[in-house]
C-alpha cells in the first residue's frame, strides 16, 4: 500500500490539511495504519467529526485496504 497515496487523499479531502500515514506494525502489517493529520478545518469539530472527515476523505480505501486505522487529529 502506498503511504504517500494515502496521504494525498487525505491532504486533497480536508483544506490546509498536513497528513503523515506510518504503519506502526511495520511493513509486515500493511493494514494497519496510523495517520496524523493537522488541519485548521478541525477547528470547533468534535472529535468524532474530526475522525469522520478523515475517513471521508479515503473514501473506498477505508473497506477495501485498510484493515485498522490509528487516527490522530489536530489544529495548528
Amino acid at each position: 500500500m502506498d503511504l504517500t497515496e494515502l496521504e494525498r487523499l487525505i491532504e486533497s479531502g480536508i483544506p490546509d490539511a498536513e497528513a503523515t500515514v506510518t504503519q506502526p506494525r511495520g511493513p509486515e502489517d500493511d493494514d494497519h495504519l496510523a495517520a496524523e493529520v493537522v488541519s485548521p478545518a478541525f477547528e470547533g469539530k468534535r472529535l468524532v467529526e474530526q475522525h469522520e472527515m478523515v475517513y471521508d476523505a479515503l473514501g473506498d480505501r477505508m473497506t477495501t485496504d485498510i484493515h485498522a486505522l490509528d487516527v490522530r487529529t489536530e489544529t495548528p
